[in-house]
């Protein structure tokens, strides 16, 4: 994938959990609260209709702030590659003030695991500084560790 580092953010790693188990944390809503903030912030409702022009809506708790996220799906290619945007709504509502679409896609590492890539996609270069000014690396990385952890107490 051709990312463009003026408004593109990414990052790659490999995480000790099979690429289905990763999908699966991303595609079951029971699962999305056990990582997708950084601690102690929380999620506190998840809605996903996982199909291409579906919800993808979460609700977070930030020190007491509630923060209500809405999203489509754009590609769901099942245990590869996820892509959802703030850009819309379900039903293809134009969102008043987007701010990204996130695409992660995930393979079998060699030796073992998934090599997980998160790359956040935005309008301008103002977006993306803004974005990596808010602790992008340190937020979705810590996301990414959460999961990791998160899903290996799920392996058998």
């Amino acid at each position: 994938m051709d990312l463009d580092p003026s408004t593109d953010l990414s990052f790659t790693r490999t995480l000790a959990v099979p690429r289905q188990l990763i999908w699966e944390c991303w595609t079951e809503p029971k699962h999305i609260p056990h990582f997708f903030i950084p601690a102690p912030h929380k999620v506190t409702a998840v809605d996903i209709d996982l199909r291409v022009g579906g919800r993808f809506n979460t609700t977070f708790d930030v020190d007491g702030h509630v923060m209500d996220n809405h999203g489509v799906y754009l590609e769901v290619v099942p245990d590869e590659k996820l892509v959802f945007t703030d850009t819309y709504t379900e039903g293809w509502k134009p969102a008043p003030e987007p701010f990204m679409t996130a695409i992660l896609l995930l393979s079998d590492a060699p030796g073992g695991g998934t090599t997980y890539t998160a790359i956040a996609r935005h309008r301008n270069e103002g977006s993306r500084k803004s974005h990596e000014d808010m602790g992008f690396f340190d937020g979705w990385g810590t996301v990414v560790t959460q999961l990791e952890a998160y899903a290996k107490g799920l392996m058998p």
